[in-house]
């Protein structure tokens, strides 16, 4: 279970388009096709490696929408434990550097 004190990055393995108000994420693991909406949008946007879950909740989804934190966490939670199963999230207990396909990978995931 991902909680929001882990950190989220976003996959060098997919294809991602923004599509007006919408994203549409190809992993290229298993060829699975993802439309994110505006809320899941702003958490994939937000998912650089060095923000908690709980962080872009706060910052991108509790500020822009009208939404609790609880409510927010548990929606965030669900939606980025479904990415990451499928390889388009990277998660881990510790920031995740961004600068190269295989420091991504040598920091650990779930």
């Amino acid at each position: 279970m991902i909680n929001g004190k882990q950190y989220l990055a976003r996959s060098p393995q997919i294809a991602a388009r923004m599509m007006g108000d919408e994203m549409m994420i190809m992993s290229a693991i298993d060829s699975t096709l993802f439309t994110l909406n505006e809320v899941a949008s702003a958490i994939w946007n937000a998912a650089d490696g060095s923000k908690t879950l709980e962080e872009i909740v706060v910052s991108k989804v509790c500020e822009q929408f009208d939404v609790t934190l609880d409510a927010a966490l548990k929606d965030a939670g669900e939606l980025a434990e479904k990415l990451a199963a499928h390889g388009i999230l990277i998660v881990s207990d510790q920031p995740i550097a961004q600068s190269t396909p295989a420091a991504v990978a040598a920091k650990g995931t779930r």
